[in-house]
């Protein structure tokens, strides 16, 4: 029995060629797709994981021994103004930003599903490890996935809401062995394929990469506290809140981390362990995927992708953003990054930080002076 038509992104990794091969046999009329990102003269080292040239040529073999047929699908001018470009003007404003969720919500889940409505699919399906919940009222919900080491609904809470009854997760309530021991059955290529980490634009590291788009300014390193100068720098882009590591402070015994980042004045504040930790945030940008009225004032937050959902209390919200409080202060909330929204195991929506309450006392930026260096003693010449 066909029970649709659908469009699943593959990427050549193991999640989404196991999603294809499943969603054939559970009766749907697949069409596989890998969105295009990268340029033609891409930069060395880039584009080399999840959407690579030769990730396409892998997915489009594992489409072959699927069954299904396959498109390489054109999305090189929307990723650059969506992604890449953001992704350096949010650096270059002292914020931090995530690329993978404008990807998610800007390209996968906006212009693929407008692609796959094009081609006639009543649905788009992706290797995310993100449960679907089809309600009796016939509502859609998403929650995490079965496996809490893979769960990435963090990176969908911008999913427009009308969209999430179009959307299939076949692998969303497996874990990851049992993922890669249905591709080793079904003789998939990618079944022992190692995952991708990296940001799939950035060659090496951040820093290095945006060195070749943001000018390097000198500035100062300050103390928040006494607003005492304690190291220079090259670029307020190549911090971010709660870095310790890399500051190359005058006194290197003395540890400390990034409080604030200031562009302006091209001040990078640092201050103690105690000084990064906040108790609310606002967030602007948002999305919900239940009506704003139904927000529980009592919720779980995720400020980051690795760190374990934490109580909090919602104060307001409304469409235009949203204020929280935590139960317990938390640690390096980065203005630019996105708070997830949960109810248990159930995804609510986000957006992206752009305020905190600071723990410190307003502190009035100093003048910044460039210490002075002592001069080296000149060879005194004895007298004949």
């Amino acid at each position: 029995m066909n029970k649709g038509r659908v469009l699943c992104a593959m990427s050549g990794g193991v999640d989404s060629s196991v999603s294809a091969a499943l969603l054939k046999e559970q009766g749907y009329s697949v069409i596989g797709a890998m969105m295009r990102f990268w340029p033609d003269h891409k930069r060395v080292d880039t584009f080399d994981t999840c959407c690579s040239p030769d990730a396409a040529y892998e997915a489009r073999r594992v489409a072959d021994q699927v069954g299904v047929p396959f498109y390489l699908l054109d999305y090189r001018k929307e990723f650059e103004e969506n992604i890449m470009r953001p992704f350096v003007e949010e650096y270059a404003a002292g914020r931090t930003p995530n690329p993978c969720v404008n990807c998610n919500t800007k390209v996968k889940f906006d212009a693929l599903i407008k692609k796959a409505r094009m081609l006639g699919c009543e649905y788009v399906a992706t290797g995310h490890y993100v449960k679907r919940v089809d309600r009796e009222d016939g509502t859609v919900e998403f929650h995490r996935g079965d496996d809490p080491r893979k769960d990435q609904t963090y990176f969908l809470w911008g999913t427009p809401r009308d969209a999430l009854k179009h959307i299939l997760f076949p692998v969303g309530e497996m874990e990851k062995p049992k993922v890669r021991e249905i591709a080793e059955q079904h003789g998939l290529l990618t079944a022992k394929k190692p995952e991708s980490q990296n940001i799939c634009f950035v060659p090496s590291t951040i820093q290095e990469y945006l060195t070749d788009f943001i000018p390097q300014v000198q500035g100062y390193m300050v103390d928040i506290h006494t607003g005492e100068i304690v190291g220079e720098h090259l670029g307020t882009q190549y911090y971010t809140i709660g870095q310790k590591k890399g500051l190359h402070l005058y006194k290197s015994n003395v540890v400390r981390y990034v409080v604030h980042i200031d562009p302006e004045t091209k001040i990078v504040w640092v201050g103690n362990h105690e000084d990064c930790h906040w108790t609310t945030l606002g967030a602007s940008q948002v999305n919900y995927l239940l009506d704003v009225q139904d927000l529980p004032e009592n919720l779980e937050v995720q400020v980051r992708y690795r760190s374990m959902p934490v109580k909090a209390k919602l104060l307001h919200a409304d469409e235009n953003g949203f204020q929280l409080e935590f139960l317990e202060p938390q640690f390096a909330v980065a203005p630019g990054q996105s708070v997830v929204l949960y109810d248990g195991s159930r995804l609510l929506g986000g957006g992206i930080i752009n305020s905190r309450t600071l723990p410190t006392p307003e502190v009035k930026y100093p003048k910044p002076k460039k210490p002075k260096r002592k001069k080296k003693p000149q060879p005194q010449i004895e007298q004949a």
